[in-house]
């Protein structure tokens, strides 16, 4: 187990696939809020 196997994570960065072990990161984590809307929260 390790570099060439393809379960586990450090053969996923080996090899260059994702899965379950290796997930894609996703660009944005928290969607950005516009003026707008932060100025409905204050006021609430």
């Amino acid at each position: 187990m390790g570099r060439g196997d393809r379960k586990t994570k450090r053969g996923k960065i080996a090899i260059g696939t994702y899965g379950r072990l290796r997930p894609r990161r996703k660009k944005f984590k928290v969607k950005p809020t516009t003026m707008a809307e932060q100025d409905k929260k204050e006021l609430q």
